[in-house]
């Protein structure tokens, strides 16, 4: 086993989960590696790990792009060390009618929800399974499990992320590679989905939320800690997570 501090790479290492999941990983000893398309909004993640007296290497990363991928990972294990768990957490959700879908719109969300969950997905198990050990996680959503109004694209293409999940899981984890899959069923704690409750319902609407009716980034991120540290001999594959007063 190495004797430096183990390595984490999160993907997608937005503002609320992505940033959660690197927060609790660098708090358990971890060195946490985020990439982001937006280099620039990774600075506030930056310097909360850092203030915290975490360690954090940030990344300007398109995950889409393959050899922009094939560089980070290759950079990172060969200047930091060797990857303990990656976390593919790239988002992609959008809402259109099926009729004003465009053939633009559904290559994108795929590209974002499932092309980067396949390209790292693969890197890392090219470098994890001659070590026979590590984890790949997915962050899926309630899109993963069934189809909505207005969100075909969405659908197909987390649909797909699951799929490879279990694709993976079946091949690597004789490996000793832990694949999970991640449903998060629930609207979760962002300034994005208050706006879309005030859109809908108005400041009334916000004033009635319960104060657990929406998943707290920070509790994801723990959901994340716990599932990397499970024994090998009662992995799970996949995970639904749900306030306890989600209608399901």
């Amino acid at each position: 086993m190495p004797n430096h501090p183990p390595i984490a790479l999160v993907v997608g290492a937005g503002d609320y989960i992505g940033a959660a999941i690197a927060k609790r990983f660098a708090a358990g000893g971890f060195q946490v590696c985020v990439g982001r398309r937006n280099f620039d909004k990774l600075q506030p993640l930056v310097n909360d790990i850092s203030s915290a007296g975490g360690t954090v290497h940030p990344f300007a990363l398109d995950a889409r792009k393959e050899e922009r991928i094939v560089e980070v990972f290759a950079e990172i294990e060969k200047n930091i060390g060797p990857l303990e768990i990656v976390v593919c957490n790239v988002g992609g959700n959008v809402k259109f009618p099926i009729r004003e879908t465009t053939s633009r719109v559904f290559r994108k969300v795929w590209e974002m929800a499932t092309l980067t969950s396949f390209l790292a997905g693969r890197e890392a198990a090219k470098y994890m399974v001659p070590r026979g050990r590590g984890s790949i996680f997915f962050t899926g959503a309630t899109a993963s499990m069934r189809g909505g109004s207005g969100f075909s694209a969405f659908a197909s293409a987390k649909f797909g992320t699951r799929a490879l999940a279990q694709s993976m899981a079946r091949e690597l984890g004789p490996e000793g590679i832990h694949i999970a899959h991640l449903v998060v069923d629930a609207g979760v704690d962002t300034q994005w989905v208050r706006d879309r409750i005030r859109e809908s319902d108005g400041e009334e609407g916000l004033a009635n939320l319960h104060p657990d009716q929406l998943v707290r980034p920070e509790a994801i991120g723990e959901i994340y800690w716990q599932l990397h540290h499970q024994d090998r001999s009662c992995w799970t594959q996949e995970l639904d997570i749900r306030p306890f007063m989600e209608p399901w």
